[in-house]
């Protein structure tokens, strides 16, 4: 029988208020470090938006905690929401040395092997969503992210049920996709994430 780690949705999704305090003061930072990810876009309107959604704030928290760094990289004028993604210059060290999904995951467990689990799982028990290829490549069009690490990004249907998954890499000034077999993971690939607030 495979034992899996407990999973962080038994938690309550809420911050306490220092650690509110805390998130939003590194987040602000970050804003302002980083305005060419945003331009055009004010950090109180997106403050007010994350004070009002305690449930995403503590999703950003977690982004945060696993070493993504996240920030505003989009504002969508019709729902309203900010887009977030996570920046750090490498994938997320909180993340590595995971699978792509919880049945990769499942078939290295039978083979002895133990990741640290599997994006697909970690990613929705923090609340966000996998960086589609798309995305991994806007991203990158604002610096250059992921030039020693990979990040599993979501992989299509098609390509799944075939057994694999792809991840993708910045290399030599360009953006590169591959492909892997699901169970595979590896301590430079972890996955980043997207949130809307």
């Amino acid at each position: 029988m495979i034992m899996r780690k407990p999973s962080i949705t038994s938690f309550k999704k809420e911050l306490s208020p220092k650690q509110r305090e805390e998130l939003l003061r590194a987040l602000k930072a970050r804003f302002d470090e980083n305005m060419n990810r945003h331009r055009g876009l004010e950090w109180a309107k997106v403050q007010a938006k994350l004070e009002a959604n305690a449930e995403k704030l503590w999703s950003l928290n977690e982004m945060e905690r696993t070493g993504g760094e996240p920030d505003v990289v989009g504002h969508d004028k019709k729902t309203g929401e900010y887009i977030f993604y996570d920046c750090s210059a490498e994938s997320p060290k909180g993340r590595r040395n995971v699978c792509y999904d919880g049945e990769g995951q499942e078939a290295r467990e039978k083979q002895g092997v133990h990741p640290e689990g599997n994006a697909i799982d970690m990613a929705a028990a923090m609340g966000i969503e996998l960086l589609t290829e798309e995305q991994y490549r806007e991203l990158q069009k604002l610096g250059d992210f992921d030039t020693k690490t990979q990040s599993w990004v979501k992989t299509p249907s098609d390509i799944r049920k075939l057994g694999g998954a792809i991840f993708a890499d910045h290399r030599y000034g360009h953006v590169f996709v591959y492909h892997n077999s699901a169970p595979s993971f590896y301590g430079a690939r972890a996955f980043r994430g997207s949130l809307r607030v």
